[in-house]
């Protein structure tokens, strides 16, 4: 059972991931973007995620997944630190971080540990084509 000490731990290995107090409870960031808070009695964490994530983790362990207040609409998930995995509350982590740093930074982290660390990247979701504002002259 995971920690708030093993949850800065985990953050500690995320180049350029700060913890910042707002709120009245701690928030990790990367380049001033929060990828994940934690109550502040540390009995419970929210991190960033992709609604398809969450809705798969809250309907597949709902004693240790949840829907946050406030950012559950973005797709963050909660997580009770007491029921979760160490490994599995590393591989959230990791993906917030991911979804939230620099891709330069995303790319030296990836280079500079070995495939599986802590588990294999997940694919990124495809973004959706972008159209060009008509007002912008073709050349």
């Amino acid at each position: 059972m995971p920690s708030p000490a093993d949850v800065r731990a985990i953050v500690a290995t995320l180049p350029g991931a700060v913890e910042q107090e707002t709120w009245g409870h701690p928030t990790f960031r990367v380049r001033n973007k929060m990828f994940a808070a934690m109550a502040a009695d540390g009995s419970t964490a929210s991190i960033k995620a992709v609604r398809e994530e969450q809705e798969a983790l809250t309907q597949s362990a709902p004693d240790t997944f949840f829907v946050p207040k406030y950012v559950g609409v973005h797709g963050w998930v909660g997580v009770t630190l007491g029921a979760v995995d160490r490994a599995e509350l590393t591989e959230l982590l990791t993906e917030a971080w991911r979804m939230t740093a620099a891709k330069r930074v995303v790319a030296a982290f990836d280079a500079d540990h070995p495939a599986g660390w802590p588990h294999p990247p997940r694919e990124a979701p495809e973004e959706p084509e972008r159209k060009l504002s008509r007002w912008i002259p073709a050349h």
